[in-house]
C-alpha cells in the first residue's frame, strides 16, 4: 500500500459521491412538507421512528415504458461510489407478504399535498428570479449524473405515477440489508430522471435528496438538492436542502437560499441561517442585530444558538468568543451535528453512539475529520455501499501515512498494508485472516471483507490451506467476480464458496435441485443459507420449473405466493423500469441485517433485476445473501 494513494483518497471519494450513482431511521428531521414550524431543528436522532407501511399499491401505466438497455455482461466490476451509528437494532420491518395499504393517491386529476408544489403566486412572495431564462434548468428532467457516470437512464422509472414513487421514498427506512441494492438505489436517485407524472420536478428532487440523507449519502444528497435552481425551490426542497447541507457539515451552503427560506416561514432554522450567513459573509454589524432578534423572538436558544454564534465567530471576523458545553444536551440533531462539524467543535462520543445510522455515513464522507477519526465510520459506510473498497483502502493508506494516528486505526492500517504488500502469499493470507477475525459486529465483519477485496484477489490459488470461502466472499463483496472465479476448481462442491461462485458464474454448467441439496453448510443449523441459495438460483433463472416446484415444497420457500409488493415489483420489471424495481427491492429489504430478508423476497428481487437487464447486480445480491445470511 503506497502512501501516494492517500493524496487521491479524498478527491476520489467526493467526486464519486457526487456523480455515482448504508437511519433504520429514527426521525432525525421533520418530514418534508411538514406544515408546523416546530423548531429550528429536526427531532433528535434518538427518537423512535414509526414503523413504515409497506409499499403502496401501484397505479399502473396504460402503456409500458421503454425498457432500459440490458447489460449482457456477468461482471459488475467494482462499484466505486461512495453509510450509521451503533444503536439497538429496531424491530425488523414487515417483510413482503403483507397486503399493501390502499389509502394512497390514485391516478386522477385531484392534486395531493404530497406531490403538489405551491402555486407560483404563493411562491413569488419569497422567491426572486435572478437567473436569466436561458440559464434556467428545466424541471422536466432533474438529476446529477447520466449513464456515462454510472447512473441510470432518464426513463428509469418509466411511466410510474410520481405519487407512488414519492410515497415509497418517503416511507423507506434506511439503511437496507443489501450493500448492492443500496448502491443500485443511489444510482437511481442520482440519475438525471424524467419527472414522473403527478409530482413536480422540485418536489421529486426533494424526496430523492431526503432519502439520500437518510441513507448516509450526504454528498450525493447535497448534489441532488443543488440540481434545482434556487428560484424553483418548493417548501419540500427548502427542507431537504437544509438537511443535506447540515449532513455535509456545510451550513454555509444554506446561504444562497437563506433569504427565501426565512421568508417561507415554515422552518425557523432558516431564520437563524439568515443571521448566521450575514456573519459568515463578513458583515458582523448586520449579523449582531439579527442574532439579537433571534434571542428576543425565541427562535433558538441554548446550544443551538451557541453553535451558530460559534460558527460565525470561527471565521475570524466575528467579535464573539463562544464556549460550547454539551453537558445538558440530551441528543444530537442534524442542526447540532452540521454546525459543530463546520465550527470544529468536537461532538461527545456519548451523543454519537446514540445517533442514527446515517450519521456514520456523513462522518465517513466528511473532509473535516482526520483519516483516523473517519476510519471506523468508513468501515460501516463501506458495508452499506456508501464507500467503495478502493476508497476504504485509500483511507487506510492515508492513516498509515499520517502523523496524527489513532492506535486502533493505525494498527488496522499496518495490517492492511501487509495484506497488500506482504513478503509472500502466506504472510498476506495471515494478515487477511487477522483483519477478518478481529471485528465482532455483524456489519463490521462484512466491512472487513469489503476492505480486503483487492488484497484477496492477489492471493494465488496455489496457497496451502487457503480460507477459500472468505476469500471468495471478500472479492464478491466488491464485485470482483473475474478473480473470484479463478477459485472455481478449488472450492469444494457443497461449500459456501462453491455456492457463491455457482450464483455469479455466467458460464456455470446447468444446475438442478440436486445441487441445492448438496449445499448444507455446517454453520447453517436452520437451513437459511440453503433456502437463500435455492431462491437465488430460481430468481436468476438457473433452475427448471420442475426443480423450482420441488425445492419450494421441500424447503418451504413460497415463491409462487404473491402479494401486492411482489406483484408491484414484477409489474415494474415487466414494464422495463429498473429504477422502480430497485426502489421496490429496497422496500423489501428494510432491515439492518439479512436476517430480516426472506428467501421469497430474494427470489422476487433477483428475478426482477434480471428481467430489467441488471443481471450482474442480481448475481452480486444473490452472492451477498449467501455470504451474510
Amino acid at each position: 500500500m503506497r502512501t501516494s494513494r492517500s493524496s487521491r483518497a479524498l478527491p476520489a471519494l467526493l467526486a464519486t459521491a457526487a456523480v455515482a450513482a448504508t437511519l433504520t431511521i429514527p426521525a432525525t428531521v421533520p418530514a418534508i412538507g411538514q406544515n408546523r414550524p416546530e423548531s429550528i431543528l429536526p427531532p433528535g436522532f434518538g427518537d423512535p421512528n414509526p414503523a413504515p407501511s409497506a409499499a403502496p399499491a401501484r397505479p399502473r401505466p396504460r402503456a409500458p415504458a421503454p425498457a432500459a438497455t440490458p447489460t449482457s455482461s456477468g461482471s459488475t466490476g467494482q462499484a466505486t461510489a461512495p453509510a450509521g451509528l451503533a444503536v439497538p437494532p429496531p424491530a425488523v420491518a414487515p417483510l413482503p407478504g403483507a397486503p399493501l395499504p390502499t389509502d394512497l393517491p390514485t391516478p386522477d386529476a385531484t392534486p395531493t399535498p404530497l406531490a403538489t408544489p405551491p402555486s407560483p403566486t404563493d411562491f413569488a412572495a419569497f422567491v426572486r428570479a435572478d437567473t436569466p431564462s436561458y440559464a434556467r434548468r428545466s424541471l422536466d428532467r432533474v438529476g446529477v449524473a447520466g449513464p456515462a457516470e454510472g447512473a441510470m437512464a432518464p426513463n428509469a422509472f418509466g411511466r410510474s405515477d410520481g405519487r407512488f414513487l414519492v410515497t415509497l421514498m418517503h416511507r423507506l427506512r434506511a439503511p437496507v440489508a443489501s450493500r448492492w441494492v443500496s448502491i443500485a438505489l443511489r444510482r437511481a436517485l442520482m440519475a438525471e430522471l424524467d419527472t414522473p407524472r403527478g409530482v413536480g420536478g422540485a418536489d421529486f428532487a426533494a424526496e430523492r435528496a431526503w432519502l439520500l440523507v437518510r441513507m448516509g449519502e450526504s454528498v450525493a444528497a447535497r448534489a441532488m438538492a443543488q440540481a434545482v435552481d434556487t428560484e424553483d425551490y418548493t417548501p419540500k426542497l427548502f427542507e431537504a436542502a437544509m438537511q443535506a447541507a447540515l449532513a455535509t457539515g456545510d451550513p454555509a451552503g444554506l446561504c444562497p437560499a437563506a433569504e427565501a427560506g426565512a421568508a417561507l416561514g415554515r422552518e425557523r432554522g432558516w431564520v437563524l441561517a439568515r443571521a448566521m450567513c450575514a456573519g459568515l459573509s463578513g458583515t458582523p454589524a448586520r449579523a449582531e442585530p439579527m442574532f439579537a432578534a433571534v434571542r428576543r423572538d425565541r427562535v433558538a436558544s441554548g446550544i443551538d444558538l451557541l453553535l451558530a454564534q460559534k460558527l460565525v465567530g470561527s471565521n475570524g471576523r466575528g467579535r464573539q468568543a463562544v464556549t460550547v458545553d454539551w453537558d445538558s444536551t440530551p441528543m444530537l440533531t442534524a442542526w447540532r451535528y452540521g454546525l459543530a462539524m463546520a465550527a470544529g467543535v468536537e461532538i461527545p462520543e456519548s451523543l454519537l453512539s446514540e445517533s442514527a445510522p446515517a450519521v456514520q455515513g456523513w462522518r465517513a464522507l466528511s473532509s473535516s475529520l482526520t483519516p483516523g477519526v473517519r476510519a471506523p465510520a468508513a468501515e460501516l459506510a463501506a458495508a452499506r455501499g456508501i464507500l467503495s473498497s478502493a476508497a476504504l483502502v485509500d483511507l487506510y493508506a492515508a492513516v498509515d501515512a499520517g502523523d496524527d494516528q489513532l492506535p486502533a486505526a493505525a494498527s488496522v492500517a499496518r495490517t492492511v498494508r501487509t495484506a497488500f504488500e506482504g513478503n509472500d502469499a502466506t504472510a498476506r493470507a495471515a494478515a487477511l485472516r487477522k483483519l477478518w477475525d478481529e471485528p465482532t459486529g455483524y456489519e463490521r465483519r462484512y466491512a472487513r471483507l469489503v476492505l480486503t477485496a483487492g488484497a484477496s484477489a492477489r492471493i494465488p490459488t496455489t496457497l496451502d490451506r487457503p480460507d477459500t470461502d472468505r476469500l471468495i466472499a471478500s472479492m464478491l463483496s466488491a464485485g470482483l467476480d473475474t478473480p473470484a472465479l479463478r477459485w472455481r476448481d478449488k472450492a469444494a462442491r457443497g461449500s459456501t464458496g462453491w455456492a457463491m461462485l455457482t450464483l455469479v458464474d455466467p458460464n456455470a454448467p446447468a444446475v438442478g435441485y440436486g445441487d441445492v441439496g448438496a449445499y448444507v453448510p455446517a454453520n447453517d443449523p436452520q437451513g437459511i443459507k440453503q433456502r437463500m441459495f435455492f431462491a437465488a438460483l430460481a430468481g436468476l433463472g438457473r433452475l427448471s420449473s420442475g426443480d423450482i416446484g420441488q425445492g419450494a415444497k421441500a424447503l418451504g420457500v413460497p415463491i409462487a405466493a404473491t402479494d401486492s409488493w411482489s406483484r408491484a415489483i414484477a409489474q415494474a420489471a415487466a414494464d422495463g423500469e429498473p429504477g422502480t424495481v430497485v426502489l421496490l427491492a429496497a422496500t423489501g429489504m428494510q432491515s439492518r441485517s439479512w436476517a430480516g430478508v426472506s428467501p421469497a423476497a430474494l427470489y422476487h428481487i433477483c428475478a426482477a433485476m434480471r428481467e430489467v437487464g441488471m443481471v450482474g447486480e442480481a448475481r452480486m445480491v444473490a452472492a451477498e445473501a449467501i455470504a451474510r445470511s
